[in-house]
């Protein structure tokens, strides 16, 4: 059993899920994905069967040897555990903290604030919010990146921290943040999408994705 293929259920415009989309991409981990839309049918991620998947009916979830984790982080370092090359965690504990503190900064400090679940909260404002949100995270991520970053957040090796960092951009970009405040944080998501695996995880590049934002 545990030799299937992993099962990734996936929305295209989730950031959570194009993280692990872009680990699975740079380790070589073929996968088949399921799409959960966030928004048809009520969300689809309150379905019955998909609270079988993940009992807090989110995306993403990962089915992989014969186990189903879900929380992009953990997912993410199940398969550094299992699929070590090319590593996104570097060697160096210095180095190691910084990657584990940017990852961090966004997963908790940025993105949660503006999901999905907190703007239908927001109402009207959801915009003004989000942009408010990722305004004050990115101010703060400008400030470290300067003193961590190489050709990428940390160094000159792709690590967690760029996983976390792009699809957080994308984010901003959509909900119209001013990126001209941030160069670092600018300089590096440009850099790292012209990398293979984080072209082919892109939202405009999924199975689930609109035709009219295709690529």
């Amino acid at each position: 059993m545990a030799s299937e293929k992993p099962i990734l259920y996936s929305y295209f415009r989730s950031s959570c899920s194009w993280r692990v989309r872009i680990a699975l991409a740079l380790k070589g981990i073929s996968y088949d994905l399921v799409p959960v839309n966030l928004l048809k049918d009520g969300g689809q991620q309150f379905s019955a069967e998909f609270k079988a998947v993940n009992p807090m009916q989110q995306v993403p979830a990962l089915k992989i040897d014969g186990i189903t984790l879900s929380q992009s982080l953990a997912i993410i370092h199940y398969l550094e555990d299992t699929h070590p090359n090319p590593r996104l965690l570097p060697q160096d504990p210095k180095k190691r903290a910084q990657v584990r503190m940017i990852a961090d900064h966004i997963v908790s400090g940025i993105q949660p604030l503006q999901n999905l679940n907190v703007l239908k909260q927001i109402g009207e404002k959801k915009t003004e919010w989000a942009q408010n949100c990722i305004a004050s995270g990115f101010q703060a991520l400008e400030q470290i990146l300067q003193h961590t970053a190489g050709q990428y957040c940390v160094g000159d090796e792709v690590s967690m921290a760029d996983l976390c960092l792009v699809p957080q951009v994308s984010n901003a970009e959509r909900f119209k943040v001013d990126m001209g405040l941030y160069p670092t944080i600018t300089r590096i998501n440009k850099a790292l999408l012209e990398l293979e695996a984080f072209r082919v995880s892109h939202p405009s590049r999924q199975p689930d994705t609109p035709a009219e934002l295709r690529a």
